[in-house]
């Protein structure tokens, strides 16, 4: 059994939850449609918060539902975003190859993830529109790779419009996950040395074990408290 992912359901084997962070306007929103729903459009409206989606697909023989989580880049949903970052098990950074700011920003999204997400998440760098001319673009693949290389994360290069790499993107992190709670299953539990000594509270429950605790307490104050016998000093004076 997969700790913590709600695993062994009927329709899955596990249940991955993947968010997709960068600047607003890179095209998240459009990779999660592509992949979701293999379409794309254009028109697309600034999202709002947070959105998400799910895909059920199978890999290794397992089948794995993606639970897929599109948060607003702008800054004043910042502090709502960040909120998604614990429970993610992977996190897909993308930037806009058209836009320099944008992956100059991965920086700052990645410093994001380091103070709100857990330490095990799956990460993976994206650069999306690839489909662009190449005089418009400004960020070369070169440079995505070093930035990858540099925190030792996989890198890719898609297209939203015209379906380059997408499904690789979300199937590669998918794997990667499934692998990671594979071994996290595979290991055998290590029991110190007194692990398998029961505490007072597991034996009495905790309010009955504060409750004998007090009790003793009260007794020795008590104890203290009381005056000494006086009958053996009276029989020494007769």
């Amino acid at each position: 059994m997969a700790t913590g992912t709600a695993r062994a359901r009927a329709d899955y084997d596990y249940l991955i939850k993947l968010l997709l962070i960068g600047d607003s306007g890179v095209g998240k929103s459009c990779l999660l449609l592509r992949f979701s729903d293999d379409s794309f459009t254009t028109s697309f409206i600034t999202t709002i918060g947070i959105d998400f989606k799910i895909r059920t697909v199978e890999l290794d023989g397992k089948r794995i539902k993606l639970q897929i989580w599109d948060t607003a880049g702008q800054e004043r949903f910042r502090t709502i975003t960040t909120a998604y970052y614990r429970g993610a098990m992977g996190i897909l950074l993308v930037y806009d190859v058209t836009d320099e700011s944008s992956f100059n920003n991965i920086r700052n999204w990645i410093r994001n993830i380091e103070q709100h997400a857990s330490d095990s998440v799956n990460k993976i760098l994206i650069g999306n529109k690839a489909d662009m001319d190449e005089s418009k673009r400004a960020v070369p693949t070169a440079r995505g790779q070093a930035l990858a290389d540099e925190f030792g994360i996989k890198f890719f290069e898609t297209s939203a419009k015209t379906n380059l790499n997408v499904e690789n993107v979300f199937f590669t992190i998918a794997r990667d996950i499934k692998q990671r709670l594979s071994e996290a299953d595979s290991k055998p539990e290590v029991l110190s040395l007194f692990s398998c000594v029961p505490s007072p509270c597991s034996i009495f429950g905790s309010n009955m074990y504060l409750m004998t605790v007090s009790l003793v307490i009260i007794c020795s104050m008590l104890l203290l408290w009381m005056p000494k016998d006086t009958n053996t000093n009276e029989k020494k004076t007769l």
